[in-house]
This record gives C-alpha cells, sequence and structure tokens, in this order.
C-alpha cells in the first residue's frame, strides 16, 4: 500500500525521502519490524519510540513517522512529521486494515465499574439473536467462541484494528468492547466507528493518570462525541454531563433511583442466587431475572439492555439472553464451603467498585461480612485509605493484605489503607503475604458467613517488583475447601 495513501487527511510535512512509496506493514515496536514497514515512534510511559528508529531502521523499515525530529538515519528512507503519533496511528492503521469498524455493529463500554459484565450480558443478548459477536475487554478477546489473549483492557489503535480486521474475516455481525479512559486519552480508538456507546458511572479511579476528576470524566466524555446512540446511567451523578456535552444522534437512559429514565428498573429481589426485577420501557413493564446478584448487577444488565434494544433486538431476546448469562469469571464469583460458608471473588478494586460488591452482600448476609482486600502498588495512591474506610464501614472483619504491590512496598500499601480503617470499628489484621490473607480469612469463617476476596478476580497472577507469579484467588479457595473435607 502507497505510504501516500494511508497518510490522506492526516496533516503531515516530510522532513526526508519520498512519501510515494509501498510500504508493507505499519509496526510501533521496533522489534517486529520487517522489510517496508512504516515504523512510528510512540512516546510510552517508560520508553520513547524515537529512540528505536535506527533500529527499526536496520531491519528494513522503510519510512518513520515521527513527532519530534530525529538524525541519524539514511537518506533513503522517508521521515515524516506529524503532531501526535498517538493520535496519526489510529487513523493510519483504520485505513490499512480497510475501515473495518464500518462492516459490524460497534458497542463501546465506559466507566469505572461494570464494564466487563455489560459486554458479556450484551454479548449474551446478541448470540441469542443468533448474531456472531466478538468481544474486546480485560479478560479476554474473543471471536465468537475462539478465545485470544488480553494484554490491556483496550488494545493500541495498531493491535485493534487489526483485531477488528480478523473479526470481518471470521464474518463477526456485532463486536461489543470495554473503552477504558486511558485509551479515549491516548487517542486508541480515535477512528473507531462506535453505533453505540454505554456509560456506566464515575468515580475515584486513575487519578495517577487523569490526575483530576474533570480530566477523568473529559476522557469518558469523548466515547459520546464519536458514536450515534448513547446508553446513559442517569442515576450517576455525571449521567447528564455525558448527555449535555456529547454529540451523539439519539440518548437512551437507564436508572433505578430516576423513575424518569428510559428504563427504569423497579420491585428489586436479591438473594445470593441472583436477582429478579421488573423494568418499565414505553409503558410496558417486563420481569427480568439475573444470575448474578447485587444492585449493581441490575445496572448492568439496563445498560446492555438498552443497547440492545437500541440496535433494533426484540424485547424478548433481550430477557432470555440476560436469562442465560451464567456470570463471569471473577466477578461476584461465588463458591460455597462444605462448613456452610460462602466465598465470593470479586475484580473490585476502586472504591464504589468495594462498596457496591458490599452493599449488596448485606443485602442478604446472615452472619458475618469478612473482606480480604489490598491496593495495587504504583496506582493512584488516593484511594487506598478510602477503600480502607468503605470496607471498614461494610464489614465485620477485615483482612489487608497484597494485591499487586508491583515496585512498591507492601507494608507501606497496607499502612496507607490502614489509616482508612482505622476510622471504623471494623476489627482487622495486616496480613502481606496474600496466600496467608486468604487463608486467615477462610480458616475463622463459620456456617453463614460470606467471605469477600476482592481486587484481583479474574486474574491468574501476582506482580512483585520485577517478578509476575501465579496467584488465582479461586485457585486457592478451592484448594482450601479440599483440606476441609
Amino acid at each position: 500500500m502507497k505510504l501516500q495513501g494511508l497518510l490522506k487527511n492526516i496533516d503531515y510535512k516530510v522532513l526526508q525521502g519520498n512519501e510515494d512509496i509501498n510500504i508493507s506493514n505499519i509496526q510501533y515496536d521496533s522489534r517486529k519490524v520487517t522489510d517496508a514497514s512504516l515504523f512510528v515512534c510512540i512516546k510510552g510511559f517508560k520508553v520513547d519510540g524515537h529512540n528505536y528508529a535506527k533500529s527499526a531502521v536496520s531491519k528494513g523499515a522503510k519510512a518513520i513517522l515521527v513527532e519530534d525530529d530525529i538524525d541519524g538515519i539514511d537518506k533513503d528512507v522517508a521521515i515524516l512529521k506529524v503532531e501526535d503519533t498517538r493520535k496519526a496511528i489510529a487513523y493510519i492503521a483504520e485505513r490499512y486494515y480497510n475501515h473495518p469498524s464500518n462492516k459490524f455493529r460497534l458497542i463501546g463500554v465506559t466507566g469505572t465499574n461494570g464494564k466487563t459484565s455489560i459486554t458479556y450480558l450484551t454479548k449474551s443478548i446478541i448470540e441469542e439473536f443468533n448474531k456472531k459477536t466478538g468481544i474486546i475487554g480485560t479478560i479476554e478477546n474473543r471471536i465468537g467462541d475462539k478465545v485470544l489473549k488480553a494484554s490491556r483492557t483496550t488494545p493500541e489503535s495498531l493491535d485493534l484494528q487489526e483485531l477488528f480486521y480478523n473479526m470481518v474475516q471470521e464474518n463477526v455481525n456485532a463486536v461489543v468492547m470495554e473503552v477504558s479512559s486511558h485509551s479515549l486519552a491516548l487517542h486508541r480508538v480515535d477512528a473507531c466507528k462506535f453505533d453505540v456507546g454505554i456509560y456506566t458511572n464515575l468515580t475515584l479511579d486513575h487519578l495517577d493518570f487523569h490526575k483530576t476528576m474533570e480530566n477523568y470524566r473529559d476522557a469518558k466524555l469523548k466515547l459520546f462525541k464519536m458514536c450515534d446512540i448513547g446508553v446513559i446511567n442517569i442515576d450517576d451523578k455525571y449521567g447528564l454531563y455525558m448527555i449535555e456535552n456529547g454529540t451523539c444522534k439519539r440518548y437512551l437512559t437507564y436508572g433505578i433511583e430516576n423513575d424518569k429514565a428510559d428504563l427504569n428498573a423497579t420491585e428489586l429481589s436479591i438473594d445470593l442466587s441472583g436477582v429478579t426485577f421488573n423494568v418499565v420501557y414505553e409503558g410496558n413493564s417486563y420481569n427480568i431475572t439475573l444470575n448474578t446478584p447485587g444492585k449493581f448487577s441490575v445496572y448492568n444488565a439496563l445498560a446492555s439492555m438498552g443497547a440492545c434494544l437500541a440496535l433494533g433486538v426484540p424485547m424478548d431476546v433481550v430477557i432470555n439472553g440476560l436469562k442465560k448469562n451464567k456470570g463471569i469469571r471473577g466477578r461476584f464469583q461465588s463458591f460455597t464451603s462444605s462448613k456452610g460458608y460462602t466465598v465470593i471473588v470479586d475484580y473490585a478494586h476502586a472504591p464504589d467498585g468495594l462498596l457496591n460488591v458490599l452493599q449488596s452482600m448485606k443485602e442478604f448476609a446472615k452472619a458475618r461480612i469478612i473482606t480480604v482486600f489490598g491496593c495495587g502498588g504504583d496506582r493512584d495512591t488516593s484511594k487506598r485509605p478510602v477503600m480502607g474506610e468503605i470496607a471498614g464501614n461494610n464489614s465485620d472483619y477485615c483482612v489487608i493484605t497484597s494485591d499487586n504491590p508491583r515496585t512498591e512496598d507492601p507494608i507501606s500499601i497496607i499502612d496507607e489503607v490502614e489509616l482508612g480503617i482505622k476510622k471504623t470499628d471494623c476489627e482487622y489484621v495486616k496480613v502481606a503475604d496474600r496466600l496467608n490473607g486468604i487463608h486467615t480469612a477462610l480458616s475463622m469463617a463459620k456456617e453463614g458467613d460470606l467471605i469477600l476476596i476482592a481486587g484481583k478476580g479474574h486474574e491468574d497472577y501476582q506482580i512483585l517488583h520485577d517478578k509476575v507469579i501465579h496467584f488465582d484467588d479461586a485457585e486457592i479457595v478451592l484448594n482450601y475447601f479440599m483440606t476441609e473435607e
């Protein structure tokens, strides 16, 4: 493909060479460069692609896209300069893969909590409608029944467009994807054609990256300037902001507290096995059954319903699709011991997520709630005492332990969490080793108790300094149960 064609409608300056050349592929990782590649220099958080331009040329790159001037490159190699290479590569990749998101229905889900659950609920509904579905998100990527490994919530734009292309080749009808605030701020989804955007909520998280809640909010808002239909949680305090500042052709709102919502849930009945509720839509009331308990599950279901109804899926198909969803690994996943207590493994790793899960558990708890949790290292530190206070206020006993400490001292993280739990009357213990922390909680459990193990959910690893070790909360629970029999 001609480089000049890939750069159509992108402002650029030729620093050397000629843009009228053929390009075999596009790369932002110099290790993957082959003959006749276009190498795009992207500034990352730890490395700068400009420093790898010479390496890319040595491996066969015939063109380099930069945002900073570079020197020492062979004169036969074209160097082109743009204002922002992250933004440019999104449009270049979309053109290289022949506009793939125009060829299926694309649903994007953004918000602090609920993204993963909503993608899977939506997938269940669309597949009930006999349409082949792709999924992109935190746990995995899927093309129909084929599972692909996911390295981040939303892939880099080049990888994303390639994934879209592969989905087109496999005749996918609809794609449901998690759209992280990072991906919106870093232009990963800039060239995507979204049919529907879903907004879940916005609570304290990721301020290590966004710095302020206003920046975080406005990163989420970008999705609603890119999609045709916005499906908005009107109960959330930022829901109206998304509507008033977005540019969607149409909005469909959902809520529990706001009875003016287009989709309004009423008469919730929650127990450990799941939740039933009625939803009012266009003057009619429908009974809904979910296999995952909790008020937050109702919000997730409403979001999925809104997206699918907006795309023309009949209500009876929507209801059946929701009922057939069996839940998601690491999302309010429950295990019951032979001794009569229940363990819930959940990904809740931000204040609002932890609060939602604990409040849901309190709705059907018959005895104590014991919470095992920690906070990730090298991430937003402001939420640590907040999460400590939330856990203390909503638990009978807490075990503060490690999450993914990364390069931080685990004890220091736990001490920051402890500042919040000290504001409550909750008894607690500090156990830095997560395995021992989980065992501590399990060993004290009695019949009827509920134990929440929060923070890692589906993850099967733990990051300790520069090591990644195998660690699976659910696996540890099941192994412990075997010792009780």
